[in-house]
């Protein structure tokens, strides 16, 4: 039984990601409107601060690499000026035999769809494409893996509501890709008051069995207790709390090794956040494989899970 378990997990994740390598990286003037994690970036060339990105970007694809996972780095635009190119999940999610293209809330992101990519890929597969992106011209966003969290074994989809995640869109997705949706709004404090969470993937994430979440980020108590009852019925669920949160705890994607190793990728900040209790839970279901990323999380407000989609 504990074997078949495993193998079912085992299947469920992928060992294959997609990256992209940073062109124009700065912080994002029209996202650091609500990412109340993004700090700003004047001060420090738009130059220097992109060397910065690219020498964290490329130590992080080689301990990934050193780990049996296989990346798929494409260049960053040398046309057009996207300061987000780094988190490729905002804006393409591949799930089962399916493309998801996704429409983004800035409209300096919406130019890193690249559709020749898309094509590329296509060519050696047979994906059904689903693209969105029309719905940012009705002010409708919906930030792939970023607005919502997937717990592919048992196809439920989880989404913090925000001016980036729209219910109507969400449900949508999760009609056309086969999930059954979660939704509520999460909250943290910043400068003294309750803001909404730009994305869900910074709150909570899923997978081999295991959820880790800030279960006291949504205010609401008849949501909260929902969405607990959802995960223990399905997962294992590590609480961590809203500093947590800050430091990019909840931010984390777990994939599997080529010789299929469950490997839960992380930043330095936030394995550094974690209690001994925390690792040690984590560390009974899979390895920890720690990214240092400290310029690109202050400066964009994403972390190692933005960085990676999945290829399936």
């Amino acid at each position: 039984m504990l074997n078949t378990t495993i193998n079912k997990i085992l299947m469920i994740l992928t060992s294959k990601i997609l990256m992209v390598k940073p062109n124009n990286f700065r912080s994002n003037e029209e996202t650091i409107v609500n990412n109340f994690f993004q700090k700003n970036s004047l001060g420090i060339s738009n130059s220097v601060l992109n060397k910065i990105a690219i020498k964290e970007f490329n130590q992080f694809v080689r301990k990934l690499e050193e780990n049996e996972i296989e990346v798929e780095v494409v260049e960053g635009s040398r046309t057009m000026n996207n300061p987000d190119e780094i988190f490729p999940n905002n804006w393409i999610v591949f799930d089962q035999n399916k493309v998801g293209i996704f429409p983004m809330f800035a409209k300096n992101r919406r130019t890193e769809v690249n559709y020749d990519l898309i094509n590329k890929i296509n060519s050696n597969n047979d994906y059904k494409i689903y693209d969105y992106t029309k719905y940012a011209d009705s002010e409708i966003f919906l930030e792939g893996t970023g607005s919502f969290v997937l717990d592919r074994t048992n196809r439920i989809a989880y989404c913090s509501i925000s001016q980036r995640s729209s219910k109507e869109l969400f449900l949508k997705f999760c009609k056309d890709f086969n999930y059954n949706p979660v939704s509520f709004k999460a909250y943290h404090t910043y400068k003294n008051e309750r803001k909404l969470i730009y994305h869900t993937n910074v709150m909570m994430t899923i997978g081999a069995g295991a959820s880790i979440i800030c279960l006291d980020s949504i205010d609401c108590l008849q949501e909260r207790n929902l969405v607990k009852q959802k995960l223990e019925g399905t997962n294992i669920v590590i609480e961590i709390s809203e500093s947590q949160v800050k430091d990019f705890a909840g931010n984390i994607i777990i994939l599997k090794s080529k010789d299929n190793v469950i490997k839960f990728i992380i930043s330095k900040t936030a394995y550094n956040s974690l209690s001994s209790t925390q690792i040690s839970q984590i560390n009974s279901i899979g390895d920890f494989v720690v990214g240092s990323i400290p310029n690109i999380e202050k400066y964009s407000g994403g972390s190692v899970r933005c960085m990676i989609a999945e290829i399936f």
